[in-house]
């Protein structure tokens, strides 16, 4: 298997990974267990399928299809209120999306 932990994308994912186990932890209780579960579920499929696709030849559309679904997501959460504040959801959207 190739190695993947010196990958900037592998870095920047893991910290957005880290990032969402952070922050849902201040959720309220309803959108700690409904979004912020789904977040934080999705932020480890990034990480997991930038693994798996640094050791094969089509590495792109399956982990693009789950970066457009993790920023689905915080939309949702966003506008559902999930986030303390703008500043979070701010920080969320510029690691994502970097």
């Amino acid at each position: 298997m190739a190695h993947y932990e010196h990958l900037p994308i592998y870095k920047k994912a893991m910290d957005v990974a880290l990032y969402f186990e952070n922050t849902v932890r201040h959720f309220s209780r309803y959108h700690k267990y409904s979004l912020g579960s789904e977040l934080r579920q999705a932020s480890r499929d990034v990480v997991k399928l930038i693994v798996r696709a640094n050791s094969t030849r089509t590495k792109l559309p399956v982990l693009r299809q789950k970066l457009e679904e993790l920023k689905l997501l915080m939309r949702l959460t966003k506008e559902a209120g999930g986030f303390s504040g703008f500043k979070s959801f701010q920080h969320a959207v510029e690691n994502v999306t970097a």
